[in-house]
C-alpha cells in the first residue's frame, strides 16, 4: 500500500491511507491544482479530530471520488475528509466531510480488487481547480511501454518526509508478464486486474507512501489508481496500480 501512514504488507510498502503506509512521488517534479483538477487530498484522523492528507483520490462528479480500497477499509466515513482545489495536501481549497464508503466487494488483504468510492456530504463546485476525471472506459487501448503520469502529495524518498506541494511524475507502462515474473519473484502475484508502471531495469521515478488511492493518467485519461509495490522507485521491481479499466462498470454503478 502506498498511504501516508506507512506500514508493509509481506515486506512491501502500501500505498493507502491513514492506517496503513501511503506511497509518494519519487523523482517527479512540483505542479500545481490546475493541470490536475481531478486530484483530491483524503484527509484522515482515527479520532475525527486532527484531519491530515493520508491517501490520494480522483473526482468522478459533484460527489463522489475514487481510491484505493486499502485506503479506506474497516473506517467509518466520519473518519475521512476530501480536499479539492488545493495544490497543498493539508490548507487551501474547499475541505468537505464525508457521508459513505464503497469498498469493491472482492476486495483482498492480498491488495486484490483494490478500489473504492468515497462519498462527499456536500458537493464540489467545479472550477478551474475542481473538476471531474475521464475514467478510461472498458475497452480503453493501453499498449506496453506508453508514457503515463502519477500524481500526489506522497513521500519523495522511501520511508522520506511527505510533499508539502502536489508532484508528478513521467513514467511507463510495463509489460504484464514481465511485472508478473519479476513479482513472482519475491512471492507476489501480479493479477490481470493491476497494471505495473515505473522505469524498468532503472528505476528512481515511481509513486510511494502517500501517494495511494492518487491516479495515473494516460493522455488525460484516468487507467490506474496508485496500490501497491516494492519500496518505492526500484529498478527491478515497477509500482502497481489498479486496472481501471477493468472496473468501468462498477465506478458507473457506485458513482
Amino acid at each position: 500500500m502506498r498511504t501516508a501512514i506507512l506500514l508493509f504488507v509481506y515486506g512491501l510498502a502500501a500505498v493507502t491511507a491513514g492506517p496503513t503506509n501511503p506511497q509518494r512521488i519519487v523523482g517527479g517534479t512540483e505542479t500545481t491544482i490546475q493541470q490536475y483538477p481531478e486530484m483530491v487530498a483524503l484527509l484522515f484522523s482515527f479520532l475525527g479530530t486532527s484531519f491530515s492528507q493520508s491517501c490520494g483520490g480522483s473526482i468522478l462528479n459533484s460527489r463522489a471520488v475514487l481510491t484505493a480500497g486499502h485506503c479506506v477499509v474497516g473506517d467509518p466515513a466520519w473518519r475521512w475528509r476530501l480536499r479539492v482545489g488545493s495544490s497543498m495536501p493539508n490548507s487551501g481549497g474547499v475541505v468537505h466531510n464525508t457521508n459513505r464508503i464503497i469498498i469493491h466487494p472482492g476486495y483482498t488483504t492480498s491488495l486484490g480488487n483494490d478500489i473504492a468510492i468515497i462519498h462527499s456530504a456536500t458537493r464540489f463546485s467545479f472550477n478551474n481547480a475542481v473538476r471531474p476525471a475521464i475514467i478510461a472506459g472498458s475497452n480503453y487501448p493501453l499498449a506496453d511501454n506508453q508514457v503515463v503520469w502519477a500524481t500526489g502529495w506522497g513521500s519523495i524518498s522511501f520511508h522520506g518526509p511527505l510533499s508539502p506541494v502536489l508532484r508528478h511524475v513521467q513514467v511507463y507502462t510495463v509489460n504484464q508478464n514481465i511485472c508478473r515474473q519479476r513479482y513472482s519473484e519475491i512471492g507476489r502475484s501480479i493479477t490481470d486486474n493491476m497494471l505495473c508502471s515505473g522505469v524498468l531495469d532503472i528505476g528512481g521515478r515511481d509513486q510511494c507512501q502517500g501517494d495511494s488511492g492518487g491516479p495515473l493518467f494516460h493522455n488525460r485519461n484516468v487507467v490506474g489508481i496508485c496500490s501497491w509495490g516494492e519500496r518505492c522507485a526500484l529498478p527491478r521491481f515497477p509500482g502497481v496500480n489498479v486496472r481501471v479499466t477493468r472496473y468501468t462498470a462498477w465506478i458507473q454503478a457506485n458513482a
